[in-house]
C-alpha cells in the first residue's frame, strides 16, 4: 500500500520555543517540577522517532485488513493492538491527561505531539485518546466513588471508552434521541434501553472493557435537549469483586466507510433484554425535569472537536509533505520562464509552488490556531490566577468553533491541491494522496457539522457575556495592528519588518469583518434571520481567516528578526523566510476572502431562502 509518514517538526518546535509563552505555563505548580523549554527537543524529536517507527507501520493495515465485525463482535489489526499497548505503557496515550499523576506533559506540548503521532495514523490514535475523554468527564462531572471505579483503568488504556450520541432516527438534533433510562432499587443505577449508531470505535477486541458515556432520557424528563442525562455504560458490568458480567450492550455492525477504514463506527443496541445498567453521572432531572447531561457531555464534545481540527491540520499537513518530496524528484516539463533550460522538477512549477504555498501556509495557520487553544487549556486549568483560568476559558468558548471547522473544511481543498501536484500518479493508490483524500472528509461533519459550528459562531459566541468576550478576541487583533503602527508603520508608510502590505490587508479584513457583524445584525432585526444561516459558513470562514493571519503574522514578526540575525548562509535561514513568506501569501490570498465574504453578504440574495423544494428534483 501507500502510506508514508513525511511529518516535519521544525514548525512545532518554533511554535513552542519562540512564539507560545511556554515559561508561563511551565511556571505552573502542575509542571514546574518537571520540564523547561529545554525540553522541548528532545520531547519533539523523541515522539517523531515513536510516530515514524511504531504507529506509522500500522497505518497500511488500517487500509488492507482495517475493523471487522463479525458475530457481534469488532476485531482490529493485530498491529493496533501492540501500537495502543505500546503508547500507553509509555506516557504518550491517556495517562497524560491524569491531573493527579507526575510528570504529565503541558496540553500546550501534548497537543502538538497528538498531531505528529495522529499523522502517522489517523485511524488508531481514537484508540487510544478516547478513553482520557471519558475519565476527564468523569473526574469533572462524577462523584468520588465513581472516578475511583473508572478512572484508572481508563488512564491507564486497560479500558477504552465511547461517546455515544448519535441514533438512528436523530443526528445533530440530539434533543429528540429516543434512548431511555429508568431508575432502579439501586440508588444511581439506571437500566437503559436504546440505540446509537456512527459511535467512534464503539467496539474493539483489544481492551477489557470498554466504557460508554451514553446520552438519554430518564422517564418523565422534559423533552429536547435540556431533559437529557449521561450515563456511564460499560460494555461489561463490573461486579464488586471486580469480575465482569454481560451488560446486554451489542454491537450488531459497523460502518462501511470511505476513508479511515481501520476505524470501527459502531452500531449499538442497549437493553433488549431488559439487563443493560448505567450510572448516572451528576443529580436525576430536576423538579422541572432538566437534566445536566447535555453539559456534562459538551466537556467531551469540545475536546472531541478541537482533536477534530488536528486530525484534519495532520493528515493535510502530511499529505503536503509527501507531495513535496515526490516533486523533488519527478522530472517533468520546462520552465515558461526560460523553456530552453532543459527539462526541470515538477517543484519548479509556478503552480506546483503555489500548491505548496497555500498548504504551507493554510496548515501553518491551522497548527498556530490550534496551539493557541492547547495554550489557552493549561491556562484554563493550571493558572493559578482565577481571573486568569476565566479569560482563557473565554478564550476557548470563542476559538472551538474555528478550531473544529476551518481545518476541517480546508482539508478537502488542500489534499485535492498535493494530489493534483503529482499529476496521474496521484489518483493512484500507490500513493499516498489518495489515502488522505478517503480519511480527511469525515472530519468536517464529526463532532457537530460546520454548519453547527457556524451557527454557534453566529448565534452563541458572538453575543455570549453581551458580546464582549467575541469583542475582546477581536481586540487582540486591534492592538496587535496598533502596536506596530506605533513601532514605525502606518497604513501609507513603510513596515519596518517589509510587510506593510500584509498589515494593510489585516486591518482592512478587521474592519470589514467588524462590519459583517453589523449586516447580519441588521438583518435580524428586519426579519431576514434566514440570510444568516445561508451566510454563516462563509462567515466561519472569514473568521478564522481573520484570527489566523492575524497568528502568521505575529509568527512572521518573529520570522522577520531572525532573519536579519541570521543571515542567507544559516542553515535556519530558510525555515524563518518560509515563515515570512507563509504569512505573506496567507495575508494576500486567503484573508482577502474576509471581504468578499462582506461584499457578498451585502448583496443579500435571497435564493436560497426563496427556491422550492422542487427545483431540485431537475
Amino acid at each position: 500500500m501507500s502510506y508514508r509518514y513525511a511529518y516535519n517538526t521544525r514548525d512545532i518546535k518554533f511554535i513552542l520555543k519562540e512564539w507560545l509563552p511556554l515559561d508561563e505555563v511551565l511556571s505552573f505548580d502542575r509542571y514546574k517540577e518537571y520540564y523547561s523549554k529545554d525540553d522541548v527537543d528532545t520531547i519533539v524529536d523523541q515522539v517523531r522517532k515513536v510516530a515514524e517507527e511504531v504507529i506509522a507501520p500500522t497505518a497500511d493495515d488500517g487500509e488492507t485488513i482495517g475493523a471487522r465485525w463479525e458475530d457481534g463482535q469488532v476485531y482490529i489489526p493485530p498491529s493496533f493492538h501492540k501500537a495502543h499497548r505500546f503508547l500507553q505503557d509509555q506516557g504518550w496515550g491517556a495517562s497524560n491527561y491524569d491531573v493527579e499523576g507526575e510528570g504529565a506533559l503541558p496540553y500546550t506540548i501534548f497537543g502538538l505531539l497528538w498531531e505528529m503521532m495522529s499523522a502517522a495514523n489517523p485511524a488508531l490514535m481514537p484508540y487510544v485518546g478516547n478513553a482520557a475523554a471519558v475519565s476527564n468527564v468523569i473526574r469533572l462531572c462524577a462523584n468520588e466513588e465513581l472516578q475511583k471505579k473508572f478512572m484508572p483503568n481508563l488512564l491507564s488504556g486497560i479500558w477504552g471508552g465511547t461517546m455515544c450520541l448519535t441514533e438512528p432516527t436523530v443526528g445533530s438534533d440530539v434533543g429528540d434521541l429516543l434512548s431511555k433510562a429508568y431508575p432502579t432499587d439501586d440508588p444511581g443505577i439506571y437500566k437503559i434501553k436504546g440505540q446509537k449508531i456512527f459511535i467512534t470505535v464503539g467496539d474493539r477486541d483489544d481492551v477489557e472493557n470498554i466504557i460508554h458515556l451514553y446520552l438519554a432520557r430518564i422517564e418523565g424528563a422534559a423533552p429536547g435537549t435540556k431533559g437529557l442525562s449521561l450515563f456511564i455504560m460499560p460494555k461489561y458490568w463490573i461486579n464488586e469483586d471486580g469480575s465482569f458480567t454481560d451488560n446486554d450492550v451489542q454491537c450488531i455492525g459497523i460502518e462501511h466507510k470511505m476513508g479511515l477504514k481501520g476505524q470501527a463506527t459502531a452500531q449499538l443496541v442497549v437493553g433488549e433484554n431488559n439487563n443493560c445498567r448505567g450510572y448516572l453521572i451528576g443529580d436525576p432531572p430536576d423538579e422541572n425535569g432538566v437534566g445536566q447531561g447535555i453539559m456534562q457531555m459538551f466537556h467531551m464534545m469540545n475536546e472531541a472537536r478541537l482533536d477534530t481540527g488536528r486530525l484534519a491540520t495532520c493528515v493535510a499537513a502530511n499529505a503536503y509533505w509527501n507531495a513535496k518530496d515526490y516533486g523533488k524528484e519527478r522530472i517533468q516539463g520546462r520552465l515558461l520562464t526560460n523553456p530552453k533550460s532543459g527539462r526541470v522538477t515538477i517543484n519548479k512549477h509556478e503552480d506546483v509552488k503555489r500548491m505548496y504555498l497555500l498548504n504551507k501556509a493554510t496548515t501553518e495557520a491551522c497548527r498556530a490556531l490550534l496551539a493557541k487553544c492547547y495554550y489557552y487549556e493549561d491556562v484554563r486549568e493550571f493558572a493559578s490566577d482565577k481571573e486568569r483560568r476565566k479569560w482563557a476559558k473565554n478564550k476557548l468558548d470563542m476559538l472551538t468553533p474555528l478550531c473544529k471547522a476551518y481545518p476541517s473544511d480546508e482539508a478537502w481543498g488542500l489534499i485535492a491541491e498535493s494530489l493534483q501536484s503529482y499529476g496521474g500518479y496521484g489518483y493512484c493508490e500507490d500513493y499516498p494522496a489518495a489515502n488522505s483524500a478517503r480519511d480527511c472528509k469525515i472530519w468536517s461533519i464529526w463532532e457537530g457539522t460546520n454548519y453547527i459550528q457556524s451557527m454557534d459562531l453566529i448565534g452563541r459566541k458572538w453575543m455570549q457575556g453581551k458580546g464582549a468576550i467575541f469583542a475582546d478576541t477581536l481586540k487582540e487583533i486591534e492592538d496587535f495592528i496598533a502596536t506596530y503602527k506605533e513601532r514605525g508603520y502606518t497604513p501609507d508608510g513603510q513596515c519596518p519588518l517589509g510587510l506593510e502590505k500584509e498589515m494593510e490587508h489585516l486591518e482592512k479584513a478587521l474592519k470589514t469583518y467588524q462590519g459583517i457583524q453589523m449586516m447580519i445584525g441588521g438583518y435580524v432585526q428586519s426579519g431576514k434571520i434566514g440570510l444568516m444561516a445561508v451566510y454563516a459558513r462563509r462567515i466561519l470562514t472569514a473568521t478564522a481567516q481573520l484570527y489566523c493571519g492575524f497568528l502568521l503574522m505575529e509568527q512572521a514578526v518573529i520570522a522577520s528578526k531572525k532573519i536579519a540575525e541570521l543571515g542567507p548562509d544559516h542553515y535556519d535561514y530558510n525555515f524563518y523566510l518560509g515563515k515570512v513568506l507563509s504569512a505573506r501569501y496567507y495575508l494576500n490570498n486567503a484573508v482577502p476572502n474576509v471581504w468578499h465574504v462582506a461584499d457578498l453578504i451585502k448583496i443579500g440574495d435571497t435564493s436560497v431562502l426563496e427556491a422550492p423544494d422542487e427545483i431540485f428534483d431537475y
